[in-house]
């Protein structure tokens, strides 16, 4: 569960986030939506503790990534929306590294990386250099990478984008597959009815305050989320 408390994050005197609040309970989808500039990336390394914050706290099951850090970290998983991985290093050992950090044994990875890399069909590309893939395989090594120390949170921003239909129709499966395991996933989205048809819950921001949430039915009633979201935006 992540919890979001009354945080704020400020730039000089502009607030990227004012008073931010809302909760992302286990066993859920939930979308988070805003324009560009609305502070969606600024909160999501919130809370992955990449970014420092002013005021207010975020607690990642029980604990705050203030206080513990590590702790925190080692509960989650993230896929960023410009994959910024080490084009020196080939895939394997990239992912390699990764479960290193997060001190995954030996036959545990060889199990999660064959499933990841056979599923988004990467199998044959693992020992290639990164610096040789395009943007949308260097997504799927992200996400290969993320999912390899088998994370009770995904946090993820704008993952679709990149992704060819097959990749995005998988990332959905794994979606839908993590959360009937009772864990979290957070991402953000500028695709509205991906959203819609995949998410439980919704969170939209505004210029770095939240301005709705709740259910995916409760936020949207009888119209699409894309003519509320565009309501909401003036």
């Amino acid at each position: 569960m992540i919890e979001i408390k009354n945080v704020t994050k400020k730039y000089g005197k502009k607030k990227a986030l004012d008073n931010v609040s809302f909760d992302v309970n286990d066993g859920e989808i939930f979308a988070f939506i805003g324009h560009n500039g609305a502070g969606k990336t600024t909160l999501i390394k919130a809370i992955m503790g990449i970014h420092d914050f002013d005021e207010g706290d975020i607690i990642i099951n029980g604990k705050s990534i203030r206080d513990k850090g590590i702790e925190c970290k080692k509960e989650m998983a993230f896929v960023p929306d410009n994959p910024e991985l080490y084009e020196n290093m080939t895939a394997i050992g990239f992912i390699n590294f990764i479960c290193d950090m997060y001190e995954v044994n030996i036959d545990e990875r060889k199990k999660n990386i064959d499933k990841y890399a056979k599923m988004f069909e990467m199998k044959n590309n693992l020992n290639e250099p990164i610096s040789s893939f395009s943007h949308g395989m260097k997504q799927k090594v992200a996400i290969i990478a993320a999912l390899s120390h088998n994370p009770k949170i995904l946090i993820m921003d704008e993952p679709f984008v990149g992704l060819d239909p097959k990749a995005v129709f998988d990332i959905k499966e794994v979606m839908h597959e993590m959360v009937k395991e009772g864990k979290t996933i957070f991402f953000s989205t500028h695709i509205l009815d991906v959203a819609e048809k995949l998410c439980t819950r919704v969170a939209i921001i505004k210029k770095g305050k939240i301005v709705k949430v709740g259910t995916m039915k409760e936020i949207k009633g009888d119209k699409s989320l894309e003519k509320v979201f565009l309501e909401l935006e003036g």
